[in-house]
């Protein structure tokens, strides 16, 4: 596979739903509802993330931090532009839901 974006993200598991929270230091934050055991989370995270940037979930890959809250994540098919603002617009959306 070729080289990918990589991105940083802080995750929060157990939340009441998915999503995109928004800038956190460097990276994003993202919330899943799936608890942090036996990869539940990590998957969701990859689902997540696939879906919020628009690119199959094999194109979606943890590269680091698989049992921490922090995580190095590969995406191949989007440029590091792009995937800012595909999650800007997750964010945002996000943020619409709860009012």
């Amino acid at each position: 596979m070729e080289h990918g974006t990589k991105l940083t993200l802080r995750v929060s598991p157990g939340a009441a739903r998915d999503g995109v929270v928004g800038r956190h230091g460097d990276g994003w934050k993202v919330r899943v509802a799936a608890p942090p055991e036996g990869g539940k989370a990590n998957d969701a995270v990859v689902r997540l993330l696939a879906d919020a940037a628009g690119v199959p979930r094999r194109d979606v890959e943890i590269v680091a931090g698989h049992g921490s809250r922090e995580k190095i994540v590969s995406l191949h098919g989007v440029d590091s532009q792009e995937l800012d603002e595909r999650l800007a617009s997750a964010a945002a959306a996000m943020g619409k839901d709860r009012v």
